[in-house]
């Protein structure tokens, strides 16, 4: 259950809008702790649990990432349009816009890991620590990956898969069956999927514009913008405190994440062995228990009043 926001709103980006809500009260002595999503293309909501820190003292902050959510969509956009600069930009904007740019963490889940990987190459100042949970560090690995995934899936259903691939029919019922088998494996296994995770999934499925331009019609698919794309250059100039999160039956394979252990300096990696890739659904207790040690010691290496404020 989240806990109630103390403000929401919009903040302006070039010419749109990006929504966000702060949970929890700013000047407590610990930075805000910046809640970035995955997709590209899905929603703050399946993330939302991460507001339990703020009965801890930690300014909660999630947004929707232009294109989906209560963000300005732009279903008309052309393709070159949604690149990972512009949330690069967008991701900038808002920790200035909502004032707390010098003294943050970053919590990326999947995409958003990369995202929040990706920014916190360059060494921003107020950058305190860096949570990258259930993240390729590329996209080419992960459709190496995902190869290796679709071919232990039970006899038959890749060979469906791959059929209406290659027909371009993705969108069939038989298709969609088929991914969804996949989905149980290395999505999420519980089931039913909880009311956050399908409330972020049907956001991107009412308006798909940035996750078919970006990645494809679905996780395994990938034959989007983003198909070449890896954060896998900037990695060791990471240069503070990273946490690493995945599951072991995760889409994003022990593959995939190494990278991210091998090549930032100092960093933790925390492998939940009953979980894919929703671990803060599927393992919550022992979660909340990595994460929260993991904030108690940046708390403990001292951090600036944080202020938040919208505009």
């Amino acid at each position: 259950m989240a806990s109630t926001p103390t403000a929401k709103g919009t903040v302006p980006f070039r010419e749109y809008k990006t929504w966000y809500r702060v949970t929890g009260r700013p000047g407590t002595g610990r930075p805000a702790l910046v809640v970035v999503h995955g997709g590209p293309g899905s929603t703050h909501d399946y993330l939302l649990g991460l507001t339990a820190f703020a009965e801890q003292g930690w300014p909660v902050v999630h947004y929707d990432q232009i294109g989906n959510g209560g963000s300005t969509h732009l279903p008309d956009a052309d393709p070159g349009f949604w690149t990972p600069e512009l949330f690069r930009d967008e991701l900038d904007n808002l920790l200035n816009r909502l004032g707390i740019a010098d003294d943050y963490v970053l919590f990326g889940q999947s995409w958003g890991g990369m995202l929040a990987a990706w920014h916190a190459s360059d060494r921003p100042a107020g950058l305190r620590g860096l949570v990258i949970a259930n993240s390729p560090a590329s996209y080419p690995l992960w459709l190496a990956e995902m190869d290796v995934l679709r071919a232990q899936l039970p006899p038959g259903v890749d060979e469906t898969l791959r059929k209406h691939e290659a027909a371009g029919t993705t969108d069939s019922d038989e298709y969609i069956q088929a991914m969804l088998v996949f989905y149980a494996r290395h999505v999420c296994r519980l089931d039913p999927w909880p009311g956050e995770l399908m409330a972020s999934y049907m956001e991107a499925v009412t308006d798909p514009t940035v996750y078919h331009t970006m990645n494809g019609p679905n996780e395994f698919h990938v034959i989007g913008s983003l198909r070449d794309w890896s954060v896998i250059d900037g990695l060791p100039r990471i240069d503070v405190p990273t946490l690493i999160l995945s599951g072991r039956h995760d889409e994003a394979t022990p593959v995939t994440v190494q990278p991210f252990q091998d090549l930032i300096p100092g960093a933790r990696w925390e492998i939940f062995e009953e979980s894919s890739h929703s671990p803060h659904f599927e393992e919550p207790e022992r979660f909340y228990e990595v994460l929260g040690g993991f904030l108690d010691t940046l708390r403990a290496t001292g951090a600036r009043t944080t202020t938040v404020s919208g505009g």
